[in-house]
């Protein structure tokens, strides 16, 4: 049976981080609806493990760590010393704002049976969700504590918030940046999330009658059998093209191209990058959901593509400008983090090894070649890194998922095993697919909302301010006293 369901069954490899789960209620009510179409099989109802609980919890913390002190200490360490606050302050009040607009309504938006671009307002402000209340993992009748699902994704939403600070670092009103990511939060991350993420778990594929009717009851890009593990899509490639366009409608700094705008530290960008890449094992080992093989096969992905990434980053380097640097080696391990994201939990470890290898040449054409291509100011690379890196990532998972590559292969629900036939050509234009409507989407939503921010408060310091440093200027605080 090849109908558009029978890949979708499947979609999520032996187990994937597609983490668009609905709660036990919807499960239990959806499995009741489809009892009639199947035999005498309806799901039992899901019970917690500690140790999936546990782990979830963990990474949850792991990924909020990436981004506070993680994502702040990696930018903060980029700008010039006169702008260190400025960004510092950027990525910690985003992750909060974010995690406050998460719990009133993201969640719900992102993760309740709605349509296929938005979910519901049935979970406003967490409503009905107690410490009895389950999500679904990707394996039937295994469950974990609602709570802690809704906090890990609420940590990625803010994390890929934090992102797109780095695109219009060191020149953008600390007001803009708010009203900004509020915008776009509600109207690029929470309708991607839902598209690619939502599902209402496996418990209730009992049958490929069953299966078609909870599989229309998915998000957009999930239905069409779009993987995308732990936010290739979701984070990078939505954050990135957000960055872009705002690095184009902020301008170019002041000075861009005569003055010297060279990274202030690079310790403190080391040391980001390494809490990065820590925080990242939550981020796609998480992404599994359980503590299982899956979440382990994702784990040893994220270390090995990251360590080839940084590794071929710096070689290339070094042949072109004859040194290798601390900040290329830093900025490769951060591409292969992002390449490796889509793919972890659906690839071998060669299929690993090929995507941090292929990121760490190609984002280091990003941040140069390209760069100079498109014209634009984007600071601190978001696009170059996360835009690029998030692509290569989302097309070669479509090829290294192929078992006959090392890959899981594509999971089918109903038959509760590996689908027998992987289709490479069909999965990476699924995959482009699923590339190209993120691109519009964030861009467009991104566009709207930038000229939304200019017209209310004016996305820019005045030229004073900028030359003598966000710190001082929007803050009255600095990070040194000299």
């Amino acid at each position: 049976m090849k109908s558009k369901f029978a890949i979708l069954a499947a979609v999520v490899g032996a187990g994937a981080g597609f983490a668009g789960i609905a709660g036990a209620e919807e499960v239990a009510a959806a499995a009741a609806a489809v009892a009639d179409a199947a035999p005498a099989v309806a799901a039992a109802a899901p019970t917690v493990n500690k140790g999936d609980n546990a782990w979830l919890m963990v990474s949850t913390a792991f990924v909020m760590l990436m981004s506070i002190p993680g994502l702040a200490l990696f930018y903060g360490g980029l700008v010039r010393s006169k702008n260190m606050l400025s960004v510092l302050m950027q990525v910690f009040v985003t992750f909060s704002v974010i995690s406050v607009l998460w719990a009133v309504y993201g969640y719900s938006i992102a993760f309740t049976e709605g349509n296929a671009f938005f979910g519901s307002l049935d979970k406003l402000f967490l409503k009905g969700i107690t410490p009895d209340s389950i999500a679904a993992t990707f394996s039937k009748g295994v469950g974990v504590s609602e709570f802690i699902f809704v906090a890990f994704q609420g940590a990625f939403a803010a994390i890929t918030c934090g992102l797109v600070v780095g695109a219009f670092a060191e020149r953008i009103k600390f007001s803009a940046v708010l009203m900004f990511m509020v915008l776009w939060f509600t109207f690029s991350y929470l309708p991607i999330t839902h598209m690619v993420w939502y599902w209402a778990g496996p418990d209730g594929y009992t049958s490929a009658e069953a299966a078609e009717k909870l599989g229309a009851t998915a998000g957009y890009l999930f239905q069409k059998g779009a993987l995308d593990f732990a936010g290739g899509t979701v984070v990078h490639i939505n954050a990135a093209f957000a960055g872009l366009i705002g690095a184009y409608l902020t301008g170019k700094r002041v000075g861009y191209g005569k003055d010297s705008m060279a990274p202030h530290s690079l310790t403190f960008t080391m040391i980001g990058a390494s809490l990065l890449w820590f925080g990242w094992f939550g981020f796609n080992a998480g992404s599994a959901l359980e503590a299982n093989g899956t979440a382990a096969l994702a784990f040893v992905n994220t270390w090995l593509a990251t360590a080839m990434a940084a590794t071929s980053w710096m070689v290339a380097e070094w042949m072109v400008k004859g040194k290798p640097s601390m900040l290329g080696a830093a900025s490769g391990a951060v591409a292969g983090l992002v390449a490796i994201t889509p793919a972890a939990g659906f690839v071998g470890v060669v299929g690993a090894l090929v995507i941090g290898l292929l990121a760490g040449f190609i984002c280091l054409w990003g941040v140069n070649g390209l760069k100079k291509l498109l014209g634009a100011d984007d600071s601190l690379d978001v696009f170059g890194v996360h835009g690029v890196g998030g692509i290569l990532g989302a097309i070669l998972t479509g090829v290294f998922a192929a078992p006959s590559l090392g890959g899981t292969g594509i999971y089918d629900y109903v038959a509760n095993k590996v689908a027998a036939d992987y289709d490479m050509m069909g999965q990476v234009i699924i995959q482009a697919t699923g590339v190209g409507i993120t691109i519009v989407w964030s861009s467009v939503v991104a566009f709207i909302c930038y000229k939304l921010v200019d017209m209310f408060i004016g996305l820019r310091v005045p030229e004073d301010e900028e030359r003598e440093g966000l710190d001082i200027t929007s803050h009255g605080e600095s990070a040194y006293h000299h």
